[in-house]
């Protein structure tokens, strides 16, 4: 089995590297990416973890944007040590972490709730994780919701942040210059998200190919066969290297290890071409 999406506690999932590798161990799954959104730290833990008779491949998921919309962009097999790339990483942090300044101060405006400087630094230092969660709290800790689900409805959803991302050509272009694979994430859609239309779609994807992108996620754990033959076909007319994951959280969502599709069908390691080209380039283990 074979899961090229998956989410460590360094970013917004629940399991740390080593519980994440007991859980896939377990699943019956040899090949892997780790994908935290806009951080690499996953990635440095777990390759202390990772055993011979496994395939680790490194990865990361960019929260992006183009004129058209949001998008996250993937990254395979990059050598994080390349100043480029750090950088474009070290500013999708800090496009997180103006996202909570943004919420604070829409709270402070419009509900007139202010936050103390302590835990204010705390939502900033969990700014690539659990800070909604923190923030659901403290709100309900001050009285202002009965909650956290209707603190987050009432304070922080209403939020609109969307803006506040890197743009896909500089995030495609930063993992180009370390040597990675960019890869378009959930085309249609992350989990229980809207599906994108048709023209947008098609936008966006020309935004991307002129960008420099070379792969493309299709097999993914919300999609339907209709879906997926509909990717791969994209993948086909424009020789996009074809990838697969679940988008696997731990507990902060309800998917599970190796799901690459809705029907629980198997994808093969052959399925999925992008693995051949990483092993081409870095001679990872397969």
């Amino acid at each position: 089995m074979i899961d090229l999406h998956v989410h460590t506690n360094a970013s917004d999932g629940t399991d740390s590297a080593e519980k994440l590798l007991k859980k896939l161990r377990s699943a019956g799954i040899k090949i892997f990416a780790v994908t935290d959104h806009d951080t690499i730290d996953g990635i440095c833990s777990m390759e202390y973890w990772v055993p011979d008779d496994m395939a680790f491949i490194r990865g990361i998921e960019v929260s992006c944007i183009t004129e058209v919309r949001n998008c996250h962009i993937l990254g395979y097999g990059f050598n994080k040590d390349v100043r480029q790339f750090g950088n474009m990483v070290h500013k999708a942090m800090k496009k997180r972490q103006e996202v909570v300044e943004r919420h604070l101060e829409y709270i402070a405006k419009e509900h007139q709730i202010e936050i103390d400087e302590d835990a204010r630094i705390d939502l900033l230092d969990r700014a690539n994780g659990d800070w909604k969660d923190c923030l659901g709290k403290i709100l309900v800790s001050m009285g202002k919701a009965a909650d956290e689900k209707q603190a987050v409805d009432m304070y922080i959803k209403s939020c609109n942040t969307n803006g506040i991302r890197i743009d896909a050509r500089e995030a495609i272009q930063a993992i180009l210059s370390a040597g990675g694979i960019p890869a378009w994430a959930h085309p249609y859609g992350g989990y229980t998200k809207r599906d994108m239309n048709d023209a947008d779609f098609d936008k966006q994807l020309h935004i991307l190919l002129e960008a420099g992108l070379q792969g493309i996620e299709c097999y993914y754990s919300d999609f339907d066969e209709a879906q997926i033959e509909s990717l791969l076909a994209v993948a086909k007319k424009h020789n996009l290297y074809i990838s697969g994951g679940s988008d696997y959280h731990g507990e902060n969502k309800n998917i599970a290890l190796g799901t690459l599709n809705r029907s629980g069908k198997e994808v093969k390691e052959e399925d999925l071409t992008i693995l051949a080209e990483l092993n081409r380039r870095q001679k990872i283990r397969l």
